[in-house]
């Protein structure tokens, strides 16, 4: 247990990551905080606690970082790796050295290579206990629960050296701390920075030495393993490290400036995005014609951030201001800081044309129809998504592609699917601007085998034995 400290984590779920606030009653410090930093003061004002250092991981590849923004605002130290190579002041660190928080916490930080070359871990100790036992780490993108961060994010030419290194760093974590030292990771939670995700929610040392592929097989065996199950991540991540390197400022939260339907149409006809963050059955059922559907209800900011061509102008639509704002919120973590306008209702206050729609549907509907007539099945899932289970005959292109490969997609009417829904969506309101006749299959693709319909691959070859 980490008592006598309090820690609280500052959840971040859309991007599946955490901060770390830690306080010993008197004095705080901040571990990986995300751009909006107003949640992480909201915790210190109400355990009226003073922030006297921030600590960074690891220069960032899935978010932008509020760090030095809330270290100025605060007049709190900085603390980033000494060969990190930033263009900011910051108060450099290096493996082996120790900072001393209040009378009594005790940061030292570890290096643990593996996600990046220059990551740290934060071993947080009670100076005043009697043996000095550390209580805690915090491991950033090293030991998550059972798992650990993705090596590859830096390249090809770098990934086999660094999943040796994260193997290395793993069990020197494990080999230096006690069992019962808690493990705080910053990713994990369904981050795409993770190379495995895991429904754990806390754990220790101890539990990841029996429990975590990196602490439990062999260094071949875990590289392996490791590098077959990695998948697409999304292609924002290169804009991410820049940006923190650079030292991003806080984020201007206010709101857009409102367009009404004839500037709407303008963006549109440019070229602009024009989102809809409506979920998907409200926007199936109507909306501007040329809009497209990104829900806050699912991964919004993943999905946009990684299929938008960076640095195009995007307009916002929600039914309440305070949509938009939940908008604005997600888009500044991932360094897309001001809208170009927003428009607030419904869709018949955003045009003063006829509306666009299209059919939703389940895999059951999807069965029914492909006995009476011929469908282009599309799978907008990951690759190794539709290699492990898919539909016979289905067309796979997976979601971050379709907008340079919407011409790909075969002559007829379209049954577009995913996993869940949420992807689909995406796809139709794309197909949709692209003209084509189409269905979005709003459903779980657990029902696909269930209705009938043929699937394909090792998982459903594997189902079909059992």
């Amino acid at each position: 247990m980490t008592d006598p400290f309090s820690v609280t984590a500052v959840e971040t779920p859309t991007l599946g990551d955490r901060s770390y606030v830690v306080h010993d009653g008197e004095v705080a410090f901040v571990v990986d905080p995300q751009r909006d930093i107003d949640r992480v003061q909201h915790v210190l004002e109400k355990a009226d606690v003073r922030l006297s250092h921030v600590f960074e991981t690891h220069i960032h590849n899935d978010y932008v970082t509020g760090g030095l923004a809330l270290a100025q605002r605060a007049g709190a130290v900085y603390v980033v790796n000494a060969d990190d190579e930033v263009s900011f002041d910051r108060a450099p660190i290096r493996g082996g050295e120790t900072i001393a928080v209040g009378d009594r916490m005790r940061v030292t930080a570890l290096a643990t290579p593996g996600h990046t070359f220059t990551h740290l871990s934060y071993v947080l100790t009670d100076a005043q206990a009697e043996l000095g036992e550390s209580v805690g780490v915090f491991s950033g993108g090293s030991l998550l629960y059972g798992a650990t961060g993705r090596p590859d994010l830096l390249g090809d030419e770098h990934t086999h050296e660094l999943v040796r290194r994260q193997y290395a760093s793993a069990h020197k974590l494990a080999a230096l701390l006690p069992d019962r030292a808690e493990v705080f990771p910053t990713h994990g939670f369904g981050s795409f920075c993770s190379a495995a995700q895991s429904d754990e929610t806390e754990s220790t040392i101890g539990r990841e030495k029996v429990s975590n592929p990196v602490l439990t097989q062999d260094e071949q065996t875990y590289a392996r393993e490791l590098l077959d199950g990695l998948s697409a991540w999304p292609a924002y991540y290169v804009h991410m490290a820049p940006a923190n390197a650079a030292g991003p400022s806080e984020p201007d939260l206010s709101p857009p400036s409102p367009a009404d339907p004839a500037e709407l149409h303008r963006r549109i006809a440019a070229g602009e995005w024009v989102v809809d963050l409506r979920n998907r059955t409200a926007f199936a059922a109507a909306h501007v014609a040329g809009s497209l559907n990104f829900g806050l209800d699912g991964g919004f900011a993943t999905y946009l951030g990684w299929l938008i061509s960076w640095g195009t102008p995007l307009t916002l639509l929600g039914e309440k201001p305070e949509k938009v704002a939940e908008a604005q919120r997600e888009l500044v973590r991932i360094g897309i800081d001001r809208p170009a306008a927003q428009a607030t209702g419904r869709p018949e206050d955003w045009t003063d044309r006829e509306l666009s729609s299209f059919a939703t549907a389940t895999f059951a509907d999807l069965a029914e129809t492909r006995h009476l007539r011929d469908v282009v099945v599309l799978d907008v899932r990951r690759v190794d998504e539709h290699a492990a289970a898919r539909i016979d005959g289905a067309v796979n292109i997976p979601i971050h592609e379709l907008p340079q490969r919407v011409g790909e997609v075969p002559a007829g009417e379209v049954w577009v699917h995913c996993a869940s829904g949420y992807r689909a969506s995406v796809a139709a309101s794309l197909l949709d601007v692209a003209g084509r006749d189409l269905v979005a299959v709003d459903d779980s693709f657990d029902n696909a085998g269930k209705v009938g319909l043929h699937l394909v691959g090792p998982e459903a070859q594997s189902a079909g034995d059992g």
